[in-house]
């Protein structure tokens, strides 16, 4: 009989988890680990891990990077991650497992062998050109070595996914893939979608198995669009017993409730908002359907503006011609900036500015605003933003530098707390730097709807035009955030993603701002409308009693008497 079959770790490599949980002094591996790691012994070989966030996908993998080794230390393995950092993070933690597991002792490198943390060779291995173990980032060199197992572990990361330029870049990058992989080696990713056109989405096609884990157990429409996608382990469970996925108030029983409950589950998608819970622990991107997102930033026109005068007419259109190539969107699939078609040659003074503040909130919210400019009809976006603080002096100093700075004549404030108390802090700053008139608007429905029913009238009909320094303002992260997380604070992020389901964002607070600021023009805009209806009704109204005096009384008075009792 052969060691292979004698060595229980050797055969299972879930025996061999089992031991480095109990190193790590971590409880027994839960369920969903044990079945991640039959899928990686016995999954195809080029495959795909989607788990949901904090399950400990790359421990898992980190574990089956050693017991690869155990079984056979002539294995070469490529880790690949977003960053070098988090590569080289992987590569240590292999290798302190090694220097530490008494079962490892035998696979530390030897004299002469390679032995840093990019690169290190195990003991029984032989040489070779290609270390044991090697780490690089996806932007670093992945060519110049050959494997027998690429672990691509987060090769998608919101830095590297959130335009379509990104994206592109990344397709293209894990492509080389192929030139390092020996013949009959393996590829293993691991990862949660970041956006909604996820590489992992892209990868089926190329011949890679998708297995998805949800953090619940998915209703019947879900469990349609994972399809074949879904984990065994958790069909049986459905199959089973149908209720799971109607259980805690219709959201779904947790799939993994010793590590995850569903209170656990509700807190993470009030911080990730509804979107982000659904590809970050539902692994679900199905929701891009277009009709689901209304705002488009292709419904925009981006113009080089001025704080003072803008064109007296514009025309959209959405041709190659007018599209910016070189201008970064954070748009779904193919929502991209576009300039007008027709920009006319003359210039003239707003005939109004509109500065509109979204005090924050609590916890990660920010004092938002948004200033938007009119103009015969069209609203021009002239700057937006947001500030950390709420109500401290340098975040009401800084409101009445942009009042200031383009002259607004009007100030909107959302009351949200403390009964209006941020606009009577304000007025003293506003009374100093820039007087100008200040007034509170009241907002009452759910939020999403109203900012939607505001904004897609008038960009569905391009009447929104916005700054194109603004736009690359927008992509710089100037309030440092959490790489991960600040993609949720940019405005067009924010109105690119928004749907009318309650929760649909993370943060939403410039979207709001702007909302109000462009509810002010509509507002203003109907007015005018119904004031030159009024006139032209009062003009047919003269004409008619004009035609009634001529024919009855063989003359009409001068027209600017009538009304006056002539009759």
């Amino acid at each position: 009989m052969t060691e292979q079959a004698v060595d229980p770790l050797k055969q299972d490599f879930r025996n061999f988890l089992y031991l480095v949980w109990r190193h790590l002094n971590l409880p027994t591996p839960t369920p969903v680990q044990y079945d991640i790691a039959r899928f990686l012994q016995h999954g195809p070989k080029r495959r795909i891990v989607e788990a949901f966030r904090g399950i400990g996908k790359s421990w898992i993998t980190a574990a089956y990077v050693l017991w690869l080794l155990y079984c056979n230390p002539e294995e070469r393995i490529l880790v690949v991650s977003a960053s070098k950092g988090r590569a080289d993070a992987f590569s240590v933690f292999v290798k302190r497992l090694i220097a530490e597991m008494p079962l490892l002792q035998h696979l530390k490198p030897r004299e002469g062998q390679r032995d840093s943390i990019v690169a290190f060779d195990v003991g029984p291995s032989s040489a070779h050109q290609a270390p044991s173990v090697r780490s690089v980032g996806i932007t670093g060199q992945l060519t110049g070595g050959r494997a027998t197992h690429i672990i691509a572990d987060d090769v998608e990361v919101p830095n590297n996914a959130l335009t379509q330029t990104m994206r592109d870049k990344l397709a293209e990058a894990v492509k080389e893939f192929d030139a390092v992989l020996v013949p009959g080696g393996v590829i293993t990713y691991l990862g949660t979608p970041q956006t909604e056109m996820s590489l992992y989405n892209v990868l089926p096609e190329r011949g890679y198995v998708v297995r998805v884990w949800p953090a619940r157990f998915p209703n019947a429409a879900l469990r349609a669009r994972y399809g074949d996608r879904l984990a065994p382990f958790v069909a049986r469970k459905l199959d089973k017993d149908p209720t799971l996925a109607d259980q805690c108030s219709g959201r779904g029983a947790a799939v993994e409730p010793s590590r995850f409950h569903d209170l656990d589950l509700l807190e993470r998608s009030a911080s990730y908002g509804r979107t982000g819970f659904a590809m970050q622990f539902m692994l679900d991107t199905s929701f891009s359907d277009q009709d689901k997102y209304p705002l488009k930033l292709s419904d925009l026109m981006v113009l080089n503006l001025s704080m003072d005068i803008a064109p007296v007419k514009l025309a959209w259109a959405s041709g190659p011609d007018q599209m910016l190539k070189d201008l970064q969107s954070v748009g779904l699939q193919g929502d991209r900036w576009y300039r007008p078609l027709f920009v006319s040659k003359d210039f003239v003074e707003y005939q109004g500015c509109v500065l509109s503040i979204d005090p924050s909130g609590r916890g990660g919210d920010e004092t938002s605003y948004a200033v938007v400019a009119m103009l015969n009809g069209f609203l021009y976006l002239l700057s937006a933003g947001g500030f950390k603080g709420g109500y401290e002096d340098a975040t009401l100093q800084s409101l009445a530098d942009v009042a200031k700075k383009f002259r607004v004549k009007h100030v909107t404030v959302e009351p949200n707390f403390g009964d209006g108390m941020f606009t009577k802090l304000l007025t003293p700053f506003l009374t100093r730097t820039y007087p100008c008139t200040t007034e509170e608007v009241r907002s009452s429905g759910q939020k999403e709807r109203r900012i939607i029913d505001v904004l897609e009238p008038v960009m569905n009909q391009h009447r929104l035009v916005v700054d194109e320094a603004l736009v690359e303002r927008d992509m710089e992260n100037y309030n440092e955030y959490p790489h991960e997380k600040f993609h949720q604070y940019q405005l067009f992020y924010q109105m690119s993603r928004i749907t009318r389901e309650r929760g649909a964002l993370a943060k939403d607070d410039r979207i709001d701002a702007l909302a109000m600021a462009v509810a002010y023009w509509v507002e203003q805009m109907d007015k005018d409308t119904q004031k030159v209806l009024d006139d032209h009704k009062e003009e047919m109204l003269r004409l008619e009693l004009e035609k009634f005096s001529q024919h009855v009384l063989g003359y009409a008075p001068p027209s600017d008497n009538w009304g006056d009792g002539w009759a």
